[in-house]
C-alpha cells in the first residue's frame, strides 16, 4: 500500500488518546491514525448495489415478537459474560 503524507488537525485532548493508546499498543502514533482514518472511510462508505435487492428477502419463520428479542439479547449478553470471565460466568 502506497502511504501519502497529509497534514491534519486535531485536538489536543485526541492526540493525547492517541499518543497513550500507540504507548499502551506499542505502535507508533501514526499507526493508530491511519487504522482511525481507515475505519471512518470503510464507515462511510457508497456501495453501487444494495446488500439486499428487492427481489430477495430473509425468512424469519414467524413474526418476531419483543420477547423474542429481550431473550435473544439476554442469551447473547450471557453468553458473551461467560466467555470472557465477566459477572454471569
Amino acid at each position: 500500500m502506497a502511504l501519502k503524507r497529509t497534514n491534519v488537525y486535531a485536538d489536543d485532548s485526541d492526540l493525547a488518546l492517541i499518543k497513550d493508546a500507540a504507548a499502551r499498543l506499542g505502535v507508533p502514533e501514526a499507526e493508530i491514525i491511519r487504522e482511525g482514518i481507515h475505519r471512518i472511510a470503510l464507515a462511510h462508505r457508497v456501495w453501487d448495489e444494495p446488500f439486499v435487492t428487492d427481489e430477495e428477502t430473509f425468512d424469519l419463520g414467524e413474526p418476531i415478537t419483543r420477547a423474542d428479542i429481550r431473550a435473544a439479547m439476554s442469551d447473547g449478553h450471557e453468553a458473551r459474560e461467560r466467555r470472557n470471565g465477566g459477572p454471569g460466568a
